[in-house]
């Protein structure tokens, strides 16, 4: 997005709340990619997605820092749980540091460990479900997470228009851009699901469950 676009839709939606500014900052500062931070726009859209569908359990794969986490805590109500998963055990105790100043941290329970193993461990169904971990697994999270997700429960796939090498021809050896080309082929197939992509950020699809 043209950079004077986006400082213009910045300025003319909610503010970021000054405990994610200062994680977005502190993400970027220590991190190498702390672009992966979900950031100002997509975070505002994670809480009004969350105010309209009025979840009560989510899961997320892919904590990093822990904003998207935060984002689903602010947006939901004083009930809700959300499950997130991180294989990076040295994000660990960084994002469990955020969580503990956020006044909605309690609400987040923060899983180590590989989300394909974790998963089936999890009880219960989820309302929604946010996608943001390896991509090259896309495929396989989504089978993992459609049985737990509830009929008219909704499923998020961040990333999914990768810096646009979905266009054009994929180099063999991109298996990152070769597995988000296939699962948005998978997805746009797959009849159980109502799905729209939408350009926002690095591209993120909605997922609709069939009742």
């Amino acid at each position: 997005m043209d950079e004077l676009l986006e400082q213009y839709i910045l300025s003319h939606i909610d503010s970021e709340p000054e405990i994610l500014r200062q994680l977005n900052r502190d993400s970027h500062v220590k991190l190498l990619n702390g672009r992966m931070v979900s950031g100002h726009l997509q975070g505002r859209l994670l809480v009004m997605l969350c105010h309209m569908i009025r979840p009560r359990r989510i899961l997320e794969l892919g904590t990093f820092t822990g904003y998207s986490a935060l984002c689903f805590a602010e947006g939901t109500g004083e009930d809700a749980e959300i499950h997130t998963i991180e294989h990076n055990d040295e994000l660990e105790d960084m994002a469990r540091s955020w969580f503990d100043r956020s006044l909605y941290g309690h609400k987040i329970n923060l899983h180590v460990g590989d989300a394909l193993e974790l998963i089936p461990q999890l009880a219960g169904t989820f309302d929604m479900v946010f996608i943001d971990a390896d991509k090259r697994q896309y495929i396989d999270y989504f089978e993992a997470v459609l049985p737990k997700v509830r009929n008219g429960g909704f499923i998020l796939a961040d990333n999914t228009l990768w810096s646009g090498k979905v266009l054009g021809d994929i180099a063999r050896n991109d298996y990152q851009s070769l597995a988000v080309s296939k699962f948005n082929d998978y997805i746009a197939k797959d009849s159980r699901v109502e799905k729209v992509l939408l350009p926002l950020r690095d591209g993120l699809t909605l997922i609709y469950k069939k009742q």
